[in-house]
C-alpha cells in the first residue's frame, strides 16, 4: 500500500459509498445565489457523474467562485435544490461537505504558512497519542504522501519558505488524502509549470480511476480538452450549456463564454525599439546568480523558467526588495543603486507581483484607493488630498482597464481574481513608468482578459516603455517576448530572440540538468 492509500484509507469509512461510475453523484437544480439586488447565480441545473473529470468555463465574473463556495458549504444558496447521491442535502457549512467527500484545492492557498507542509497536510485531522500530536509520524506519513504523488518537495519545510506554485502542489496532497468523493480545482495550474501540471495531471487522471469525481475550472482552454469528459459554460451567472468534450471546440466555448469571437488572444504588435531602459551586469541575489540582460524601450523581455528557476527571485532583486550580492545596474546609462522599492519606485519601476493578493493589493481598500496609492502625492496639495483629481484618475483606470465594479469605493476583496490583477495593473499605469515587471499577469484571468492585458502592453510600449514579463505559461512569453530569456536553478541559461527557438527547444533548457 502507497502513502496515499495508507493515509486516506483513515478516511474512507467515514465516507459513503460511492456511486457507479457514470451515474450522477452530485446534482444542481435550479441553484441560485443573490447577494441583495445582485443575482451571483441565475438558477443553474447541472448534473456531475461519479468518476468524470467535468470542466467549468467561463469569465471572471461569470459565476465560477459562487458555485465553488455553494457546493463547499462556504456560502448559503438563496434558492434551488441539491442531491448528493441521490438525496437531497443542505451543504449548510464545509464541514457538512468535507464529511460528504467534497474538496475543493482553491486557486488561491487558504493554508497556514507558518506550519510546516506536513502540519498544514494533517490540519484538523492531527495524529495524537497519549494526549500528544504525533508530529514525526505525521511528517513521515505526508512525505510518504508526497513522494507517492511525485512532489518532489520536503515535509517538514515550513509552507511559507515555499513557492506560490509549491503551496499550491500542497493543498493538492492535503486535498488528494482526505479520502474525497468530488474534488474540485480552482485553477490549480495558474502557478505551475509543464512539468509539475504534467505531474498534476497524473494525480488527477489517478483520483478519476479510483472514482473520484473531478471538477476542473480553468481558463486554459487546452487544458479543458486534454482532461475533460464534459465542459460546462457559465456565462454572466447562467449556466448556459454543458458539452461532451469530444462535441465541442475551442471557437464553440469562447463563443459560449463571451459571446463574442476573439480573433486573436495573444496581441503582439511591433514597435521601434528605443535607448536601453536598465541593463543588468552580473546580478547576484537569494536565489540567483550572474544574471546579466537588459530591457529597451518598446521591447517585451520574457523570463522563463520552472518555479524556483530564480526569475522572481532576480526580478525582486532589480526591484530593490531583496538585496543584491554582487553586480551592477544601469537605469537610462547611469549607475545606480537599488537598494530599497522606493528608490526604484523614483527611478521608474513598477512591479506587478506573482501574488496579487498577498503583495500587489490592499483587500480591505476599495478599489480607487488601491489605484491611486502610487500617485498620491502627486495627488496632493500641501496636506490635502485633491478629491477631484483622486476620484477622476481611479475612474479613469476603471474605464481603461474595463474593471467590472458599480463603484471605485467596493472593496478589492469583492473583485473576481481577473478584477483584481486589473486593480493591480491600473495602479502602475497610474504611476506612469519607464519600466513594467510583469511577474504572472494573466494567472487566474479568461481569454478576454488576457487579450485586455496584452493590449495594454502594447499601449505602454508605444508610450516608450519596456516591459520584464515573467510567466510559467510558455506560449504566453513565447509568443509576446522580442527576447526570452531562460532560467534554471538560479542562473540564466538560455536567450532567444522573438520564436528563434521551438518550445521544445525551451522547456529543455528549462528542466535539463
Amino acid at each position: 500500500m502507497t502513502g496515499l492509500q495508507e493515509v486516506s484509507q483513515r478516511h474512507e469509512d467515514e465516507l459513503e459509498a460511492a456511486v457507479a461510475k457514470g451515474k450522477p453523484i452530485l446534482e444542481l437544480r435550479g441553484l441560485q445565489k443573490n447577494y441583495g439586488a445582485v443575482q451571483a447565480l441565475k438558477p443553474a441545473t447541472i448534473t456531475f457523474l461519479s468518476g468524470e473529470i467535468h470542466a467549468i468555463v467561463g469569465e471572471n465574473g461569470a459565476g465560477k467562485s459562487t458555485l465553488i463556495k455553494l457546493l463547499t458549504g462556504v456560502i448559503p444558496r438563496t434558492a434551488g435544490e441539491v442531491f448528493w447521491q441521490g438525496e437531497p442535502v443542505q451543504l449548510a457549512n464545509p464541514t457538512e461537505a468535507i464529511t460528504r467527500g467534497i474538496n475543493a484545492v482553491h486557486q488561491e492557498v487558504v493554508l497556514c504558512p507558518h506550519l510546516s507542509v506536513a502540519a498544514n497536510m494533517f490540519l484538523g485531522d492531527e495524529m495524537n497519542g497519549n494526549g500528544l500530536m504525533r508530529k514525526r509520524a505525521m511528517t513521515e506519513a505526508a512525505q510518504g504522501v508526497l513522494d507517492d504523488l511525485g512532489f518532489n518537495l520536503p515535509a517538514d519545510a515550513t509552507l511559507g519558505s515555499l513557492t506560490i506554485g509549491q503551496q499550491q502542489l500542497v493543498a493538492t496532497a492535503r486535498a488528494a488524502m482526505r479520502g474525497t468523493r468530488f474534488l474540485i480545482f480552482d485553477e490549480p495550474t495558474a502557478y505551475l509549470t509543464r512539468q509539475e501540471s504534467a505531474q498534476l495531471f497524473r494525480l488527477i487522471r489517478r483520483l478519476q480511476g479510483d472514482g473520484v469525481t473531478i471538477v476542473y475550472i480553468s481558463h486554459r482552454l487546452e487544458e479543458v480538452f486534454e482532461l475533460a469528459d464534459r465542459v460546462s459554460v457559465l456565462r454572466d451567472g447562467t449556466h448556459v450549456g454543458t458539452r461532451d468534450i469530444s462535441e465541442t471546440n475551442e471557437a464553440e466555448l469562447i463563443a459560449l463564454m463571451i459571446n463574442r469571437t476573439i480573433e486573436q488572444i495573444y496581441h503582439k504588435e511591433q514597435f521601434a525599439l528605443g535607448e536601453t531602459v536598465i541593463e543588468a551586469r552580473g546580478l547576484s541575489g537569494p536565489g540567483f546568480s550572474d544574471i546579466s540582460l537588459s530591457v529597451r524601450a518598446g521591447e517585451i523581455v520574457g523570463l522563463y523558467g520552472l518555479i524556483g528557476a530564480g526569475r522572481s527571485e532576480f526580478a525582486l532583486g532589480l526591484y530593490g526588495r531583496h538585496p543584491l550580492s554582487a553586480g551592477e545596474v544601469y537605469w537610462q546609462g547611469r549607475k545606480v543603486a537599488i537598494d530599497n522599492e522606493r528608490k526604484a519606485m523614483e527611478l521608474g519601476i513598477a512591479l506587478a507581483p506573482e501574488s496579487r493578493r498577498d503583495q500587489g493589493l490592499c483587500l480591505n481598500l476599495p478599489i480607487g484607493l488601491n489605484i491611486n496609492l502610487p500617485v498620491f502625492r502627486r495627488l496632493t496639495r500641501g496636506l490635502t488630498i485633491n478629491r477631484g483629481e483622486e476620484a477622476a484618475n481611479a475612474d479613469r483606470q476603471i474605464r481603461d482597464l474595463q474593471i467590472k465594479t458599480p463603484s471605485r469605493r467596493v472593496l478589492a476583496s469583492a473583485m473576481s481574481g481577473g478584477n483584481q490583477q486589473k486593480i493591480v495593473i491600473g495602479k502602475w499605469v497610474s504611476h506612469g513608468a519607464k519600466l513594467f515587471i510583469f511577474d504572472e499577469p494573466t494567472v487566474g484571468v479568461d481569454v478576454g482578459t488576457k487579450a485586455e492585458i496584452y493590449r495594454l502592453f502594447a499601449r505602454l510600449l508605444e508610450k516608450g516603455a519596456g516591459i520584464i514579463l515573467i510567466s510559467s505559461y510558455l506560449p504566453e512569453v513565447y509568443e509576446l517576448a522580442d527576447r526570452l530569456h531562460v532560467f534554471r536553478q538560479g542562473r540564466l541559461v538560455a536567450s532567444h530572440d522573438y520564436r528563434a527557438a521551438s518550445h521544445e527547444d525551451v522547456l529543455a533548457q528549462a528542466i535539463n540538468a
